[in-house]
């Protein structure tokens, strides 16, 4: 038998479509001061994996599958950080290679590329792990479906943003973008950025550099940050700048620019 609907039946109705719309934890009641046990164990289950996204270690071999590493030739290097605590304690050394690492890349990689990806763990591997797999291909392909050269990806651990500097001082890349983790929150752990700069050198900023961030299930979905990258790395070739210089120009949803090429 229905239950008649009401007040309280159209009140709880309404919180559910609200919430159903948001990761944020809203009218969620209480109990007495307190949040219910629910939410209470909801938080603490979150809060642990935003811990272990930032504390974990990445390890392609073991958390990239083997053909997907196999396929784009993936290989890692370090930064100057010595281990994750080193990396929390001291942002400057993620920012920079070690002189190993610098003679692998310049080794394994082709220099002067229309677009060179590096993936960078950040501040959260599940973030990495989660959505570089599905990414990067589409990255490819759109890329090679403008006739542009695609740059040896490679995988920075211990990364900072700063490291785009680096990568285009050794390179010489037209456009540079760093997948990288970001820091986790209690609404997710597994967002990624895509930090991009044109020809970044030395020395660059923020400034010189643009963003698009919150990519995953809840955020920026896979398909539509690869367009968003493919079209902003276009602009940034057209104009030979990056960062406040350019503005990203969202297309209407289904507009021409909604898919990405055929590859």
């Amino acid at each position: 038998m229905n239950e008649p609907v009401g007040p309280r039946n159209q009140s709880e109705a309404l919180i559910a479509a609200v919430r159903a719309r948001t990761p944020a934890r809203i009218l969620v009641g209480r109990a007495g001061p307190a949040y219910p046990t629910a939410t209470q164990l909801d938080l603490r289950q979150d809060h642990a994996a935003a811990l272990d996204a930032v504390h974990a270690d990445l390890d392609i071999a073991r958390d990239f599958p083997a053909e997907f590493v196999q396929q784009w030739q993936l290989f890692e290097v370090q930064s100057q950080a010595a281990d994750k605590a080193d990396y929390l304690m001291r942002p400057d050394r993620g920012r920079k290679f070690t002189d190993l690492a610098s003679a692998t890349i310049v080794q394994s990689c082709s220099k002067g590329a229309d677009l060179q990806v590096v993936i960078g763990d950040g501040l959260s591997v599940a973030a990495v792990i989660a959505q570089v797999p599905a990414l990067l291909p589409l990255l490819v392909d759109a890329a090679k479906a403008k006739g542009w050269s695609f740059g040896r990806p490679f995988v920075v651990r211990y990364c900072r943003v700063g490291v785009l500097n680096a990568a285009g001082e050794l390179l010489d890349p037209a456009v540079v973008v760093l997948l990288i983790g970001e820091r986790p929150g209690l609404a997710t752990a597994v967002s990624l950025s895509a930090y991009m700069a044109y020809r970044p050198r030395a020395g660059h900023t923020d400034a010189q550099r643009n963003l698009i961030s919150n990519i995953h299930e809840r955020g920026v979905a896979v398909p539509d940050a690869a367009r968003r990258i493919i079209a902003l790395a276009e602009k940034m070739r057209a104009v030979q700048s990056s960062g406040v210089a350019v503005k990203e120009e969202l297309p209407a949803p289904g507009g021409p620019n909604a898919a990405l090429p055929a590859s």
